[in-house]
């Protein structure tokens, strides 16, 4: 699929833009793609290890159990000095619920919401590279924070704030990132915005496979977590590398160029009138848009016609002129509302329920990569096919009716990932125990989300004139973001619900 896509990047590039030499520009914004969504997907592949960490497993990480300056009191029972107030009164030890899970998933998608609404903001005072160089550096340092945690002993607690305070402050740089970055995208070629959805896509199969790699390796688990974690901070360096070499490349070179052109004749506010002289004088010397063409129109027809020339002038002053947010909104917001909805049933489960999903077989040694493979690495796998496909097929077609309901009816997951099996349940019963019917609906349940939020992210610049097409854009994110936020404050309830 990739080398596809590199194919049609060369036929479809404009005749006199110059060549991406050996698909290099195409390479470069797919790993800007993965980085961007690097922080998120490394997190929540994570969970089993922050959850060690919470519940303060003995010598699992080369630390020792640390108290929270409570005496423990021993009726014949071990001391449980996991942080928590510990219970020994012949009943099974209670270890506190951080519910680690949801407040990640929250933690992690508000400051995406946030930063959406603050782009006016940071976008006119502080410059695109400047932006991106930060964002990446200040990611690069905050993995390095997380690797260095591994081996360093502290109180479940104190782990506990300093990890969400790194998860708020990591994807809030990524937010920015995010952001800066789908501005760079669309000044190249449609083709390419497609190439960085891919690689984002991506970067949630690549930190599970960096998960199944620590667990395959025989070292102790600190050595693994420590392996795992510096893996992100190589990615992010690279990532960081490529965006210094993309403005050196000729072919980004010539598109950014253009792009910046073009916005500076829009903000000077007489360009239009500009505009229509000299296309007046290209129609009536016949030389518009570089070809030879017999004159259509006479210097001698415009002076005669004022009515002429006004209308010209006019239209090439509304061809310039971009709507207003809420008339861009009045023909996007079915496309708005179904990323909303996707996203908002994604989130509520994945991974906050999806991650407490146990086997059926019990099996030590398949316990282990159960979680790894079934969940993170079967979610990434279908929803990178999903948005692959919708580059061969797009159904339903973005004005039918179908669509929305299609969108809606990913409600039924919710239930179908509640009724799979868990430990602790205690209101809903377990309808789907074995592996493979988890697999089954984890498969669809990823498929529909890659597919459908694909189409949602494309289906809406077609549905507005190309001078709308950021508004659009712009608007689209913030759905997208706030979706996110929803079905992460909602994953709270569902959680709470089994």
């Amino acid at each position: 699929m990739f080398v596809y896509r590199l194919k049609s990047i060369r036929m479809t590039t404009q005749k006199n833009a110059p060549v991406d030499r050996g698909c290099a520009v195409a390479v470069i914004i797919f790993i800007l793609g993965l980085g961007t969504l690097l922080p998120w997907n490394f997190f929540i592949t994570a969970t089993e290890y922050f959850d060690d960490r919470l519940k303060g497993t003995p010598s699992s990480y080369g630390t020792t159990p640390v108290a929270n300056g409570t005496t423990p009191v021993t009726n014949g029972m071990t001391p449980v000095t996991n942080g928590t107030t510990p219970v020994t009164n012949g009943t099974t030890p209670v270890t506190k619920d951080y519910e680690f899970a949801s407040f990640m998933t929250l933690l992690a998608q508000l400051p995406l919401l946030l930063f959406t609404l603050a782009n006016s903001f940071l976008y006119q005072r502080i410059r695109e590279k400047v932006r991106i160089a930060v964002s990446l550096v200040s990611i690069l340092c905050l993995f390095l924070l997380t690797a260095i945690m591994v081996k360093v002993p502290m109180q479940p607690d104190s782990f506990f704030s300093i990890t969400m305070a790194t998860i708020w402050f990591i994807n809030s740089f990524g937010a920015v990132l995010q952001g800066s970055l789908f501005g760079l995208v669309g000044m190249l070629p449609p083709k390419y915005s497609t190439l960085f959805m891919s690689g984002q896509g991506l970067a949630g199969i690549f930190a599970a496979l960096a998960s199944l790699l620590s667990i395959l390796s025989k070292t102790d688990k600190a050595s693994a977590a420590l392996g795992y974690f510096i893996t992100p901070c190589v990615a992010t360096l690279l990532t960081l590398l490529s965006y210094l070499l993309l403005p050196h490349l000729e072919f980004a070179r010539f598109y950014f160029e253009k792009s910046q052109s073009h916005h500076g004749q829009l903000a000077t506010p007489n360009k239009p009138l500009e505009s229509a002289d000299k296309e007046k004088e290209a129609l009536a010397n016949g030389d518009l848009n570089g070809y030879n063409n017999e004159p259509i129109i006479t210097n001698g027809d415009f002076e005669a016609s004022g009515t002429k020339e006004a209308l010209f002038t006019t239209q090439q002053t509304d061809s310039h002129t971009r709507s207003s947010v809420l008339a861009v909104f009045k023909k996007v917001w079915v496309m708005a509302l179904c990323v909303t909805c996707v996203l908002a049933v994604t989130l509520s489960v994945f991974p906050a329920v999806t991650v407490k999903v146990k086997s059926v077989y019990g099996n030590k040694e398949w316990d282990r990569y159960f979680l790894c493979v079934c969940c993170f690495i079967v979610f990434n796998v279908m929803d990178l096919i999903g948005r692959s496909v919708t580059s061969m097929v797009q159904w339903p077609s973005k004005r039918s009716h179908l669509f929305p309901v299609l969108v809606v009816s990913r409600v039924v997951f919710i239930p179908l990932i509640m009724l799979c099996k868990t430990d602790n349940r205690q209101y809903l019963p377990v309808l789907f125990s074995h592996d493979i019917a988890f697999v089954a609906i984890m498969t669809f349940f990823a498929l529909s989300n890659g597919y459908l939020i694909c189409l949602c992210m494309s289906y809406a610049p077609q549905l507005v004139r190309s001078k709308d097409c950021e508004t659009a854009g712009a608007l689209m994110t913030f759905f997208l973001a706030l979706g996110l936020s929803l079905g992460a404050a909602l994953s709270f309830l569902l959680r709470n619900l089994l």
